[in-house]
């Protein structure tokens, strides 16, 4: 069965913002909701970011329905045992709804800016093997078991490509994600996830009913062309045909990011007309 999640980084918009978005979401068939992990808005150091636990767990009690997670957590932000405590937290105050995204760090220029975290990117990845397997002990009954223990499961998402990450992937993931700017590389990774589920990131330029093509195209073009084949733009028909083929390609979750910002139009149609089209399991179309 397909799952779809909308991504939406908490970058320019109001808190306020955020939760309608989360409800028109959840009224339209999104089965989740995933923002972004940052001290400072990537490239955009002026612009005002939400902290990633608060805006989720604010969503969370905004919402009755909706999964809720990150692509991804920044393991350096935060102790292992500060994360474990957290999502446990955040699992049962959501009963059951959360996900632990959790990466390495993509953005070394924070670490520089906050005097956090590790440069280099190999010790990074080190270090979240370590903290890895920290938060499945502080999740356990052994003797570093932090109390109290989940309610829930917690499904851990790790995201990255580096051979590295995908052993971690391999040992630890219930899934594995594929952000946009490689999704070109989905067909040579996928098989590298060993058992972890494959979801991917998707930005997406949605052409709604009786929208121009064209202008869609190049606005969502100049805003995000650089992420090469990570952003699709077309109609609903377009878009379906091009989910249908990553399904085909063992992708089982979609974490939508739409160009114009996930607009409440843009996510009751999308709802309607792509979403619907994937009913049932294993994504069948209609």
């Amino acid at each position: 069965m397909v799952e779809w999640y909308l991504f939406l980084p908490q970058v320019r918009l109001s808190v306020a913002d955020i939760a309608e978005r989360a409800r028109h979401a959840e009224a339209n068939g999104f089965d989740g909701m995933a923002f972004i992990d940052h001290l400072e808005a990537p490239g955009l150091p002026d612009e005002s970011i939400w902290e990633a636990m608060g805006i989720a767990t604010w969503v969370a009690a905004k919402t009755k329905r909706l999964r809720i997670g990150h692509l991804v957590l920044c393991d350096a932000f935060r102790h292992p045992a500060v994360l474990a405590k957290q999502a446990v937290t955040l699992s049962v105050a959501s009963e059951g709804r959360f996900d632990l995204g959790l990466g390495a760090g993509s953005w070394p220029g924070e670490f520089t800016r906050f005097d956090v975290g590790q440069p280099d990117p190999i010790a990074r990845v080190e270090q979240l093997a370590r903290h890895l397997a920290l938060i499945k002990q502080y999740w356990g009954d052994g003797e570093h078991g932090q109390v109290p223990r989940p309610a829930h499961l917690i499904p851990l998402v790790l995201g990255g490509s580096g051979r590295r990450m995908m052993e971690l992937v391999r040992k630890y993931a219930d899934w594995w994600n594929l952000q946009a700017n490689h999704i070109d590389r989905l067909p040579r990774l996928a098989a590298a996830a060993g058992t972890a589920r494959v979801s991917v990131q998707q930005m997406v330029g949605f052409v709604r009913s009786g929208g121009d093509p064209r202008a869609v195209r190049e606005l969502s073009t100049r805003r995000f062309g650089y992420l090469g084949s990570g952003l699709v733009c077309g109609d609903a028909d377009e878009l379906v045909a091009h989910f249908a083929g990553l399904a085909a390609q063992r992708v089982e979750r979609f974490y939508v990011w739409f160009a114009d910002f996930a607009v409440p139009d843009s996510l009751h149609e999308f709802g309607e007309s792509v979403i619907k089209a994937f009913p049932g399991a294993g994504g069948g179309l209609r």
